[in-house]
């Protein structure tokens, strides 16, 4: 006997920052597709320059192959170049969405700025690298809230925002104080907007993972990352982003409609007071 999730079954989802083969936000959006969504899958367009050797090799076409995966589910795609940091971009989304799919239902802030010159002593850190990650991280997830959240009040049928923080944003270590901070202001982010939006029925939280086999584990060696897992995660491996995104499309669900307001560490057990 199954025990399906309920609620999503053609409703519109916007995934951000899902253009990457080995990311959350991908299986995100593919999990989504799975449960019955139509998908609109943003990324920035990135060229080949910027992508890793194993994308280039499978000709991975960044939010395009999402789309593709997407489209062999049997739902609609709708792959769009963003930049969530850029409120005119992120009005151009919401504007788009609608003309072309007529609603929107599931928001799902993905998008994060890539390990860079920002993980330095805070002593050390450029400003202009600084304002990067707040820039994506922060900013871009409010001004997607503010923007979609609108959308949802105007169309009174409720919804979901999802937020993809990080127990960075909890743990607050060494040399990642432009990361933690940005990733802290999402999960206060989504307290008040939880507050706020309740009465509309739209729903909104956090899901806070903690080490994700994701290219953003590309900047250290193996043996680094199985050592760090070893003596922090007490299930003893590294999360999936399947196993994220399971998470995303639980909260997106009629099943989890009383939940709000919530920061969820999906970690392996590396935080379990908080």
């Amino acid at each position: 006997m199954s025990y399906p999730l309920t609620g999503l079954q053609d409703r519109v989802a916007v995934v951000t920052g899902a253009g990457r083969m080995r990311s959350i936000g991908r299986a995100i959006a593919v999990e989504l597709a799975r449960a019955g969504c139509d998908v609109v899958v943003t990324g920035t367009g990135r060229g080949l320059e910027h992508r890793p050797a194993d994308e280039v090799e499978a000709d991975w076409r960044d939010i395009e192959s999402v789309a593709e995966e997407v489209r062999a589910l049997g739902r609609r795609a709708l792959p769009v170049v963003c930049d969530v940091s850029d409120e005119a971009s992120v009005d151009a989304l919401l504007a788009r969405v609608v003309d072309e799919l007529g609603r929107v239902d599931v928001v799902v802030n993905n998008a994060a700025a890539s390990r860079g010159p920002d993980r330095l002593p805070v002593l050390e850190v450029p400003v202009e690298a600084w304002d990067r990650v707040m820039a994506v991280n922060l900013r871009g997830t409010f001004l997607m809230t503010r923007a979609f959240g609108r959308r949802l009040v105007e169309q009174g049928e409720g919804g979901s925002i999802v937020n993809i923080s990080s127990i960075g944003g909890k743990l607050s270590g060494p040399g990642t104080a432009a990361y933690s901070a940005s990733k802290a202001g999402v999960q206060s982010l989504t307290s008040s907007a939880a507050k706020e939006l309740g009465r509309h029925r739209i729903r909104v939280n956090a899901i806070c993972p903690g080490v994700t086999e994701t290219s953003r584990l590309d900047d250290q060696d193996t043996d680094t990352w199985q050592a760090y897992v070893a003596a922090n995660l007490p299930l003893g491996r590294a999360g999936t982003p399947q196993e994220v995104a399971a998470t995303a499309v639980f909260l997106a669900s009629d099943q989890a409609g009383w939940v709000t307001g919530q920061s969820w560490n999906v970690d392996g057990g590396q935080l379990t007071v908080r």
